[in-house]
């Protein structure tokens, strides 16, 4: 049952993650061809004013798609701020939902006052995120303590147990962590393209290496991925001691 909470969970952090972009280009006025929940094969699709809105096979990825953005020069064609804000709405939508977790917890524990409702989730978030920032450089030192999603589930599980205090925290640190990962200027990473947009800024002719770089980006995550994955079965089998 545990196992299962974990993966709801993970989904929804991913759906609130994709509505941050989504809310974030229907804001700026970017016109949205596709909203998934999920990728791969579509499940389940409808489209509504414009917009198709899918339910794909593999629910542990989503993604919106532009509408009218077949070229990378269209995406350009968009202007800087509009780029920007669109591109930050997932990492934002994570953080406003560790705020959210904070308060909630604040509210359970009975901490009811100005300070706890407005300060404290603020104060909280950002000593997470501080925390997460300063782990990153770990992950080169302690290569062999990787996790992927098989590893997150197995832990988490084990954290949450069947409390919901718990469960609550538990999506904090995920949410701030899916927002602090999708900032490294990594492409096809959200902070990496906005390294990319603002370097198209200062010279329009930096925008080519922006397909190089995410392939590049693509398999390395899609190396680290399989390398945590190996890890975590690896300990799941007992073969190897974090």
């Amino acid at each position: 049952m545990t196992y299962i909470m974990v993966i709801l969970l993970i989904c929804f952090l991913i759906f609130i993650h994709e509505l941050g972009h989504f809310l974030a280009a229907k804001v700026s006025g970017i016109p949205i061809a596709r909203f998934s929940i999920g990728f791969g094969p579509v499940l389940f699709s409808r489209k509504i004013k414009g917009t198709e809105y899918c339910i794909s096979i593999f629910p542990l990825g989503g993604y919106v798609m532009p509408d009218g953005i077949n070229e990378l020069d269209d995406l350009y064609s968009i202007p800087l701020k509009k780029r920007l804000f669109y591109t930050l709405g997932g990492p934002l939508s994570n953080i406003l939902f560790a705020l959210f977790g904070f308060l909630l917890l604040n509210l359970i524990a009975g901490n009811i006052s100005l300070y706890s409702i407005v300060i404290d989730p603020v104060r909280q978030t950002l000593l997470v995120m501080y925390q997460i920032f300063n782990s990153i450089g770990l992950i080169f030192k302690h290569a062999n303590q990787l996790s992927g999603i098989i590893g997150i589930v197995t832990q988490g599980s084990e954290i949450v147990g069947m409390s919901f205090t718990r469960l609550i925290n538990f999506g904090i640190l995920m949410s701030v962590n899916f927002a602090v990962f999708n900032l490294l200027p990594l492409p096809p990473l959200d902070g990496g393209s906005i390294m990319i947009y603002l370097l198209g800024r200062i010279n329009s002719k930096l925008l080519k290496i922006h397909i190089p770089l995410a392939i590049t980006g693509w398999v390395l995550l899609l190396g680290l991925m399989l390398y945590a994955t190996v890890l975590d079965i690896a300990r799941i089998s007992g073969g190897l001691t974090a």
